[in-house]
């Protein structure tokens, strides 16, 4: 008997550590999403964007790349950066989803830790 309160008192212990885990990655991860967004589409950010995709352009066209064809893969050379800002904006938008997964993830701990 003593044994199963044991290994119970056990589970719960990592049951908290988890639900820490959890609490700490939905502050962190957040405020990380938000530093990064906020680095991607600053006015320095934009300056350097800029310098690279008249780089990069004018890389093209001294390769030999006709205009067109080298405008069309500058855009397509800036959709990456603009591309990668919206998938972090949707980043931060995940966190409720995770907070209730969070949720129900403590919940069938719990549930099957009752059974036992």
């Amino acid at each position: 008997m003593k044994e199963k309160e044991k290994e119970k008192k056990g589970k719960m212990e990592d049951i908290e550590e988890l639900k820490e885990v959890f609490k700490t990655l939905s502050i962190e991860v957040p405020a990380l999403v938000k530093k990064l967004i906020a680095s991607i589409f600053s006015e320095e950010a934009g300056r350097d964007m800029g310098k690279a995709a008249g780089a990069f352009y004018k890389e093209l066209i001294n390769s030999g790349i006709p205009p067109d064809v080298a405008v069309r893969m500058t855009e397509k050379y800036i959709g990456v950066f603009t591309n990668l800002g919206e998938l972090l904006k949707g980043m931060g938008k995940r966190k409720k989803k995770e907070n209730e997964l969070e949720k129900e993830i403590e919940r069938r701990i719990r549930e099957k830790l009752e059974e036992d």
